[in-house]
């Protein structure tokens, strides 16, 4: 048994609340590159060059990558043979998110209640995702998700009928909906199966994986490339303004469902796809 002390993940939480906010993850940061690169548009590609002028300024002057500093969603592996002391994990990862965003002067986005409205001015509490795992360590992802691109999601409760032209469909109504206001290049996260809320945090854990790396299996690695290049002509383009880079990327993760259902969630992320980890 593995003894972690709760006040080293409100430190590691945090730095890494900071850094999702003012670097690009390394996997982003290719795909960008790359994007510009291979864009054809002229126009395009001056957005895409204007955006690289601004990230670069924001890890050189400790900026925040873009003023929605976002809501705090945290994924948490954890080792079964791992023990806590020092008090509550969830307490210690609350308190990360709010030294984070105060000593960090990052934007506080939250609101204590979602009609009153009244700002807890420390952008507590974290959306936090516990899942149980072999081993003895903690993985830890910090995933800051700003609401622009997050208002443009959606659950799709499809019939078995609608097979793969359906799911194909959805993800493309969900894309083009959007349009510039997810602020492409956007990253598409989907999920494909188990409930209405189990597709949800599907999609959004497939945020995470790296833009580079593809579904183990391999209907699903054929279906994200297919999804990218379709969602690619569609011409939406860097900033909504035309081009063939509307996504840098399309992931999806899948899980058993009922028979009599096909639940499809498509959750969209704006170009910087806020994303670190770390393994304690």
């Amino acid at each position: 048994m593995r003894t972690i002390d709760v006040s080293d993940i409100t430190q590691n939480i945090k730095e890494m609340c900071i850094e999702a906010n003012h670097f690009l993850a390394p996997d982003m940061d290719e795909a960008m590159k790359n994007a510009a690169n291979t864009e054809k548009s002229e126009l395009g590609r001056q957005i895409l060059c204007q955006l690289q002028d601004n990230l670069k300024i924001a890890g050189e002057d400790m900026i925040p990558i873009c003023q929605d500093t976002g809501m705090a969603v945290i994924f948490m592996e954890i080792g079964q043979d791992i023990h806590f002391e020092g008090g509550s994990l969830e307490v210690a990862v609350n308190e990360g998110v709010r030294q984070g965003y105060v000593e960090g002067y990052l934007r506080k986005s939250v609101v204590a209640d979602p009609l009153l409205r009244e700002n807890t001015k420390d952008n507590t509490p974290a959306i936090i995702h516990y899942e149980m795992v072999e081993g003895d360590e903690l993985k830890i992802t910090v995933a800051p998700k700003g609401f622009g691109s997050e208002n443009m999601s959606r659950i799709f409760m499809l019939k078995p009928a609608d097979g793969m032209e359906g799911v194909k469909n959805a993800i493309l109504t969900a894309v083009k909906d959007a349009g510039p206001n997810a602020c492409p290049p956007m990253v598409v996260g989907v999920g494909i199966g188990g409930t209405f809320e189990k597709c949800a945090l599907m999609a959004k854990k497939a945020l995470t994986r790296s833009a580079n790396e593809h579904s183990d299996i391999p209907y699903v690695r054929d279906l994200e490339e297919e999804m990218l290049e379709c969602i690619n002509r569609t011409g939406i383009g860097p900033g909504g303004l035309g081009g063939t880079t509307t996504a840098l990327a399309v992931n999806i993760n899948t899980y058993p469902t009922h028979i009599a259902g096909l639940p499809v969630a498509v959750n969209i992320c704006c170009h910087v796809n806020r994303h670190t980890v770390r393994i304690l």
